[in-house]
């Protein structure tokens, strides 16, 4: 990824000053009952009111979500690594993979909360299942898709099979293992906030699910947009901090992102 050029910033933070100032603009000449649609001025000031909680919310959904998202991330290198070592493997487990990404989660998070617990390890088991199948799909393909010459090549030269992996199909595979971890890393805040939807914390340890479904149901509108906002900074820290690390990964490989 290259980096952005100077000033890349500006027209989306005036394009978002100019949404901010006609969303307020709106709020006030049509007269929008402050619980259905608060105004920019509004969520700052809920925003500014509940400053420790929010902070301390952000810390909670950030731990989980970077949990389920550093285990996803192994287990999916793991599963790539046998998907494309061994075709059987490949063709047996790559349903389930498929029906990892398929199935409800709502459906089955009552279940992992039986089975973990309410809290904190069922967030992170949520998190983990919504952000693990791009690892492995991505990992997959970067492991498999090689020229048949270079395959040739490494044959011709007596390569062993550890040899063809770390020479041939891991570099060949590291833009795709990078772009799947962006992808997860986005996946990986949704989810632990999902989790935190079922399994919740209790009433002095909480995330931003826990707080978004807290504020819904008292009707605070301004707070839960507050709590939606923290939501997306969140993921938008950790899926650029994520693409800083994919970049010093690729630069270190010395590949180009695919």
């Amino acid at each position: 990824m290259k980096p952005a050029p100077r000033g890349a910033a500006l027209p989306p933070l005036l394009f978002f000053l100019v949404f901010a100032a006609a969303w307020q603009l709106a709020v006030v000449l049509l007269d929008i009952p402050p619980f259905l649609l608060p105004g920019p001025l509004a969520i700052g000031a809920a925003a500014l009111e509940n400053g420790p909680a929010l902070l301390s919310a952000t810390a909670v959904t950030a731990a989980g979500a970077l949990a389920g998202f550093t285990l996803s991330q192994l287990a999916g290198l793991l599963v790539a690594f046998a998907f494309a070592e061994w075709e059987l493997v490949r063709r047996a487990g790559y349903p389930y993979a498929i029906f990892l990404q398929t199935v409800p989660i709502v459906a089955i998070a009552p279940l992992i909360i039986i089975w973990f617990g309410p809290g904190f390890p069922s967030v992170v088991v949520v998190s983990f299942i919504i952000s693990l199948f791009p690892v492995i799909t991505n990992g997959t393909a970067g492991l498999t898709r090689i020229d048949p010459e270079l395959r040739q090549l490494f044959a011709l030269n007596n390569a062993t099979r550890l040899q063809l992996l770390l020479k041939l199909k891991l570099p060949h595979a590291v833009p795709y293992l990078v772009a799947g971890a962006r992808i997860s890393s986005g996946l990986a805040v949704i989810g632990a906030i999902v989790g935190e939807f079922f399994a919740g914390f209790g009433s002095s340890r909480f995330g931003l699910g826990y707080l978004v479904v807290l504020t819904s149901g008292q009707l605070k509108t301004a707070y839960l947009f507050a709590a939606i906002l923290a939501s997306t900074f969140l993921g938008l820290a950790i899926f650029w901090m994520t693409g800083r690390a994919g970049d010093a990964l690729l630069a270190r490989w010395g590949v180009e992102e695919r």
